[in-house]
């Protein structure tokens, strides 16, 4: 299976120019990624936090309807909103009323092939301290590929340096790494992004991806770089769009098998034309997921109906 382990909160969304109009979806980065990893057919666990509420109810009731198990931690009693504000082109700035505050993390259930995290989980203090504590104990133990997205959000984060340097740390620990290119433009003001994601892959990563919006995606591996443009489509809104394109990823690497802490360097050796599979498939789970309101990733037959290399081999 696959463990996601990171916050859920409820997404008050706000259209642009609107007051009173504003409607309440379920969110979090990484409860987005196990939603949109369920929905593709992947075994998923969330190890998560949120309340006995109204909101706390809707986000259970929306991770089972998507397959994924619930593991909840001990912590704050309050389910945590983010106010999502959209501006006329459908992108998406928040403010958010949250607490992220686990004391500690369960190691993942045996039979687990990948840890994924990011986002609050790995920034927002006390909580990013014990999953930092996970990372460290699972790559000690190596029997997982841990995968880490940072997404950033500058507003809840003490200083840029501090992020940054924790950051670093973090990617030094995983083996898969997607970041989007406004992260990298936070925490590298005027650094090209690719430039970026090759220092970073020589830390450890095998593979270290950079989403470009519109214009695409970019991935790093010892074997090379590799570009892959988007597809043009009616842009609804993109909440969400990164976390499904990080769940569209792994669901590739785990449908051709290279998930797993025994196929570490089978990861590291993957070839330009399996990474440009992969980033296709990635691609278009976000795309499609920017073509209606909120975070609504695609069930495997919708991406089968977009990419055909949804299901994949290695070398195919």
């Amino acid at each position: 299976m696959i463990t996601v382990v990171g916050e859920s909160l409820v997404d008050v969304v706000r259209p642009a120019g609107a007051t009173q109009d504003r409607s309440a979806h379920p969110g979090g980065s990484p409860a987005n990624v196990s939603v949109g990893l369920g929905r593709l057919g992947a075994p998923v666990t969330l190890i998560t936090q949120f309340g006995d509420d109204d909101h706390g109810r809707l986000l259970r009731d929306h991770l089972t309807a998507s397959g994924v198990v619930v593991r909840l931690v001990p912590g704050s009693p309050v389910t945590s909103t983010a106010t999502a504000v959209l501006d006329g082109h459908g992108a998406a700035s928040y403010t958010f009323r949250l607490t992220w505050d686990p004391q500690a993390l369960p190691d993942p259930a045996d039979g687990t092939r990948c840890l994924h995290t990011g986002s609050l989980a790995t920034s927002l203090d006390p909580g990013a301290e014990a999953v930092e504590e996970l990372l460290v104990r699972q790559r000690a133990a190596g029997t997982v590929t841990i995968s880490l997205d940072p997404n950033i959000r500058p507003a809840l984060l003490p200083s840029q340096e501090l992020a940054r340097s924790r950051t670093e740390r973090q990617v030094a620990l995983a083996d898969i790494v997607k970041v989007s290119e406004e992260d990298l433009d936070w925490l590298y003001p005027g650094r090209d992004p690719q430039d970026i994601a090759t220092s970073w892959q020589r830390t450890g990563p095998a593979l270290v991806v950079v989403t470009l919006g519109g214009a695409g995606s970019l991935a790093v591996t010892q074997t090379g770089i590799a570009h892959r443009t988007a597809p043009a489509i009616q842009v609804a809104d993109t909440v969400g769009a990164g976390d499904s394109f990080s769940a569209g990823m792994l669901h590739w690497l785990y449908t051709a098998g290279l998930l797993g802490g025994d196929r570490r360097e089978a990861l590291r050796a993957i070839s330009h034309q399996d990474v440009m599979r992969l980033l296709g498939t990635a691609t278009t789970a976000a795309a499609i997921t920017c073509t209606r309101p909120g975070a609504n990733p695609p069930t495997l037959q919708e991406l089968r109906a977009r990419d055909g290399q949804s299901t994949a081999t290695v070398g195919d």
